[in-house]
């Protein structure tokens, strides 16, 4: 899969309010393509970018296998002996009407290689006051019932380009998934560690990850899923990945998907200047 950008088209949405503007490319994934508060961008431009959505899987399947009862599944390998990242990100989705000024929703069809038909839905909610962004997942099966993860995987700007320092990532989880050599959790959780992070960490309560740019602005990512994925090796931006399970979760934490309960899932970002 590749994760390029091009040029906005007309298929782009944007929603803008109270000096916030968000671009959301159907085309490209349903990706948040851009996030700009007050003429500041936030999420990183260029080869990799915005903000894509992980369904439905979330970060690496080892092998690209997994198991549905007693049956076998093998998935494409996009990340050296894994699968990465779900199958959604690089396909073109569907706006469905109503949007509006500040809101829309997408819907993509599951389809090969995925082994099973299902229907994703991401709706896109900006606040009245531009103050904050609420995204929804949803998945969802009218047949066959079928293990799924749901997750976002921004890349927030490390450094804002104002002449600040680079963020500051600040969270509490209840405990870190150990990561094997192959970046697969071991299925160990351990005390939470200090970065560079490339890992997995649980958060019972809910995810709530805070960024702060010193004298700038402040971020809080917020929301139901229980765990979030922390990546910062990058020199130009880091990750905060708010998803319904560890990698490797359909295999170690499968949760079915039956036509009477669909995966939902959510996360609100919400901002605030410091300057």
């Amino acid at each position: 899969m590749t994760d390029l950008p091009t040029p906005a088209d007309s298929s782009s949405v944007v929603l803008a309010a109270g000096g916030t503007e968000v671009t959301v490319e159907p085309q490209h994934g349903c990706r948040i393509a851009s996030l700009r508060v007050g003429g500041t961008e936030l999420l990183r431009q260029g080869p990799k970018y915005g903000s894509f959505v992980m369904v439905p899987w979330c970060g690496r399947t080892a092998e690209g296998r997994f198991r549905n009862g007693g049956e076998m599944y093998q998935l494409p390998l996009n990340s050296g002996p894994h699968a990465i990242h779900g199958t959604v990100r690089d396909a073109a989705w569907h706006t469905a009407s109503g949007a509006t000024g500040t809101s829309a929703s997408f819907t993509y069809e599951l389809t090969d290689p995925w082994p099973w038909e299902g229907r994703v839905t991401q709706a896109v909610e900006l606040a009245d006051d531009g103050s904050g962004l609420t995204l929804k997942l949803s998945v969802e099966t009218f047949d066959v019932s079928f293990p799924a993860q749901a997750g976002w995987h921004p890349w927030f700007l490390r450094n804002l380009g104002r002449g600040g320092e680079d963020v500051r990532i600040d969270f509490a989880p209840e405990w870190q998934e150990e990561r094997g050599d192959d970046h697969i959790p071991t299925g160990r959780r351990v005390p939470p560690g200090s970065g560079p992070w490339d890992d997995c960490f649980g958060m019972p309560d809910g995810v709530d990850v805070t960024l702060t740019w010193p004298g700038e602005l402040e971020l809080r990512v917020a929301g139901r899923a229980e765990w979030a994925v922390v990546f910062d090796e990058q020199p130009e931006a880091v990750c905060v990945e708010p998803q319904t399970g560890p990698p490797n979760g359909l295999n170690s934490h499968p949760r079915q998907v039956t036509p009477i309960d669909p995966l939902e899932t959510a996360t609100t970002w919400t901002w605030r200047s410091l300057g």
